[in-house]
């Protein structure tokens, strides 16, 4: 028994663990490294412990300082979460072996973490008790020539996977295993994901199907012989082989297929003594057959879809599996009702590369309502680090169907609203709506297809006019009314607002008291602010009734409205920037993150598309192109520096003959890049 429990995490998945586990009596323990010293499950926990540098290697992944921290907590058990230490055996056997009793792992034994959580060795346990599995490779040797020469023998489509962790980090799609230097690339660039994220470069080799699903099962094992699941969940819904959309149960799978998945899962579960939570993973192909792909030895990201039609508490199970009591139901007593699905709320911009996102948030807030849940760990006015996952929140929606799941969660995400911070809000609402979602025809590259088409909801005329009724409205109310008066009555003014690529030319015509009159793009509104708290308006737009969201910092801002979310800066007083040819050659970085990747030097001529470079930010690799025929001329980073955002990375000198038409430049803004959720 314990009666102290320290979170080995951070973010969303800490402030989850702190609830169930104060719900059940326990006291809590949070640690925290530099740049979360202001969390909220810091906030939350009873006591708080810093554990190092805002670096994961020097704080929630160095095991001696988790160790050190329930010493001097007083912790007789750790639950790590999910990512860092979740699936170490070695943290694991650490706990084990901490002196006196020593404490409770929250989680599977390191005998089962390295026979399960290890991907070459699970697949190979999976193979010897009959769990169907994908032709591939994980062996031992991993040499390039070994893995080259196994890609080759296997065939393609192929993906490269890291052999530890998860999350979609360290894999590679390979189309063409007859391209040696492409395939060496690939796997190199999976191995370098793979040692980045979770401190091993081991890579397994496996088949791909294409158009399959990916279906995960969500299974239990106690320390009295118990083994049960807890049905399924559909995670094809994925970008860069991340999930973004997650939903339980998974469409079109028959009771006859539930209960052959639910039985190859706890097979494997029996055959291991699995103590704990873990989820095992299939690749379900168009046919309805299924293939054992992983298991992850830990709670998932995607479990609160699982609560939601199970009404468990899976913290809760986890919890007292670990103080030795026995599964609280046995398989025939689980039962399932209505559907739930999960958008993962990423810092991130989906239609710029998935570029993460860091900074300050200037506001936030998301609707409540039936059947919405929100996981968090973000308090008001929080800054996204630029070193931990790009994930910020979850929305799960619960419906009696699927499709009212569906209709409640769109609901929620239009009326999100992140000021300071681009996010993939966008890009999740497009997804909901898709046909092949809707259908739904579900595969893990429907999502990768169809978005390829998709753009961005980028500012527009009436949003440029809403901007500038907004901001005039605050300058009247900082420096009075009688600023904006004019003998003439009627004062005209003409307005420069940049948005991202765009610039928008407006007049505005008003006279203090009255709706003012916006010119843009050709169309004229009135727009009359009806309430402003500095944040929150409401304004009546050419008779309707709209709130808006915008925050400003001098003559800049960020405005929320009509679903579109963007910076915007009052360039009225400055002359527009005009580009040059050149500036095509000129890579700067997009995010914060470290140069681990540097693939040409001064001097080498390349061509446009050739890799150049890549960043790793937020436990992923960012790939940089060159986006011009030419010359290296200038490199603005060594590798393994660390680079901020607008930190010239690389310049070409363009080929005369390759010099094209500059593009619009993007215009300063000098709102920070940041996002929040509510409490």
């Amino acid at each position: 028994m314990f009666d102290t429990l320290l979170i080995a995490n951070r973010g969303e998945i800490a402030c989850r663990v702190i609830r169930s586990a104060r719900a059940m009596g326990l006291r809590t323990v949070a640690v925290y490294s530099d740049a979360d010293r202001e969390a909220l499950h810091v906030q939350l926990a009873d006591t708080a412990l810093r554990i190092g540098e805002a670096p994961a290697r020097d704080s929630y992944l160095n095991i001696e300082r988790v160790i050190d921290a329930c010493r001097r907590s007083g912790a007789g058990a750790v639950h790590p979460g999910y990512g860092f230490l979740s699936e170490n055996a070695d943290f694991a056997r650490a706990c084990r072996n901490a002196g006196g009793a020593g404490i409770v792992f929250v989680g599977p034994s390191p005998e089962a973490i390295d026979a399960l959580g290890h991907k070459a060795a699970a697949k190979q346990r999976a193979q010897a008790i009959g769990v169907p599995c994908l032709p591939g490779y994980a062996g031992a040797a991993q040499d390039n020539d070994t893995l080259i020469g196994q890609a080759r023998r296997i065939g393609a489509p192929l993906m490269i996977k890291a052999s530890a962790g998860g999350g979609g980090r360290g894999m590679r799609r390979c189309d063409d295993v007859g391209d040696v230097v492409a395939l060496e690339q690939l796997i190199e660039s999976a191995r370098a994901e793979a040692l980045a994220s979770f401190g091993n470069g081991e890579l397994l080799l496996e088949r791909l199907v294409e158009h399959a699903r990916h279906v995960e099962v969500q299974v239990f094992g106690d320390t009295h012989g118990g083994a049960v699941h807890l049905g399924e969940r559909d995670c094809s819904t994925q970008r860069r082989n991340q999930k973004i959309l997650e939903e339980a149960p998974a469409p079109g799978v028959s009771i006859e297929l539930r209960a052959r998945l639910g039985d190859a899962a706890v097979k494997l579960v029996r055959e291991v003594g699995y103590v704990g939570a873990g989820t095992v993973e299939f690749l379900l192909t168009p046919d309805g057959e299924f293939h054992f792909l992983e298991m992850n030895t830990r709670l998932q990201v995607e479990h609160p879809v699982t609560e939601a039609i199970t009404g468990l508490d899976l913290v809760e199970w986890q919890l007292r599996i670990a103080r030795g009591e026995p599964m609280p139901l046995n398989q025939a007593d689980i039962r399932w009702h209505g559907h739930a699905i999960e958008a993962r709320l990423c810092a991130e911009d989906a239609f710029a590369g998935f570029a993460p996102q860091s900074g300050r948030i200037e506001r936030w807030s998301v609707p409540s309502g039936a059947g919405i849940r929100v996981d968090h760990g973000m308090v008001a006015q929080p800054t996204i680090p630029p070193h931990y996952d790009s994930m910020v929140a979850k929305l799960i929606a619960f419906g009696a169907d699927r499709e009212q799941a569906r209709g409640r969660l769109q609901r929620a995400l239009a009326g999100s609203s992140v000021l300071g911070l681009t996010t993939n809000r966008d890009y999740l609402l497009q997804a909901l709506a898709a046909p092949a979602f809707a259908a739904p025809a579900l595969s893990t590259r429907w999502l990768g297809e169809a978005s390829a088409h998709w753009h961005a909801r980028g500012p527009d005329a009436r949003w440029a006019a809403l901007a500038a009724a907004v901001r005039l409205h605050r300058l009247a109310q900082r420096f009075g009314p009688l600023a904006l008066w004019s003998s003439a009555g009627l004062r005209e003014t003409p307005l420069r607002l940049a948005a991202g690529e765009q610039v928008f030319e407006l007049r505005l015509a008003y006279r203090p008291g009255e709706p003012v009159r916006a010119a843009a793009g050709g169309v004229q509104h009135a727009i009359e602010v009806q309430r402003d708290d500095g944040i929150d308006a409401e304004l009546v737009v050419d008779g309707a009734h709209l709130r808006v969201r915008c925050c400003m910092q001098g003559d800049a801002g960020w405005l929320d409205a009509d679903g579109i979310s963007a910076a915007w800066a009052d360039t009225s007083q400055a002359p527009p920037e005009v580009d040059d040819e050149a500036s095509h050659g000129v890579i700067t970085s997009r995010m914060h993150g470290q140069l681990v990747r540097l693939n040409v030097e001064v001097g080498q001529r390349v061509r446009k598309g050739d890799f150049v470079l890549a960043i790793e930010a937020m436990k992923m690799e960012h790939r940089f192109d060159a986006p011009i025929d030419g010359t290296v001329a200038e490199i603005g980073a060594a590798a393994g520096t660390q680079v901020a955002p607008g930190r010239l990375l690389l310049r070409i000198d363009a080929d005369p003959a390759s010099k094209e038409t500059p593009a619009c430049p993007k215009p300063p803004c000098s709102m920070p890049s940041t996002t929040a959720w509510p409490p």
